[in-house]
């Protein structure tokens, strides 16, 4: 691997690798809630996942923000530009999907009459009318978003492996913390 390279700044690393961790956390507890039958261990799973999930929000806002005022660095000369284009619209397709998950997240809960507490504490506003049955379909809109997120997500995760370890190029170093972490820019 060469030792010279261009690196994401600390604070989209940061964004990127807690959002990641959210991300994952509440994709597994909302796998495990759904077939957890009615009850009080339901509720707390789903008042646990929608805590964390609210949480992604405002953190992708912060990180679109973040993106749309600092250039990230070039994918590496070595990667086809066919790779390139691909690589770019899927992060595109990551960053709607973790938009569209909490919005469908939260207006399911609306339908359904239930708050949503962002990080457990700020309730946030219903954003539809009480409607049990466009609260179903919603259901269905938040799984079917979820799983592609999921499949989107692993695939992410494998082609940084596969670029780590086959190609051994610095696509993944360069979004490592503390790896010659780039000066903020302004």
């Amino acid at each position: 691997m060469q030792d010279e390279y261009e690196h994401y700044t600390s604070a989209a690393k940061w964004l990127h690798w807690i959002m990641a961790a959210l991300i994952i956390t509440v994709w597994i507890a909302g796998v495990y809630l759904a077939d957890l039958p009615k009850g009080p261990d339901k509720t707390q799973w789903i008042q646990w996942h929608k805590a964390i999930g609210s949480v992604v929000l405002p953190l992708l806002v912060a990180r679109i923000a973040w993106r749309f005022t600092h250039q990230p660095p070039a994918l590496p000369a070595t990667i086809p530009a066919l790779q390139q284009k691909v690589a770019h619209w899927a992060h595109w397709a990551l960053y709607g999907l973790m938009l569209a998950q909490p919005l469908s997240g939260w207006a399911m809960s609306s339908a359904f009459g239930y708050p949503v507490k962002m990080a457990g504490f700020i309730t946030l506003p219903f954003l539809l009318d009480k409607d049990e049955a466009l609260g179903k379909e919603l259901v269905e809109v938040h799984e079917i978003i979820g799983w592609t997120l999921g499949i989107l997500v692993t695939g992410h995760i494998l082609m940084a492996l596969k670029h780590h370890f086959i190609d051994k190029d610095t696509v993944l170093l360069r979004m490592v913390p503390r790896h010659g972490a780039k000066p903020e820019q302004h």
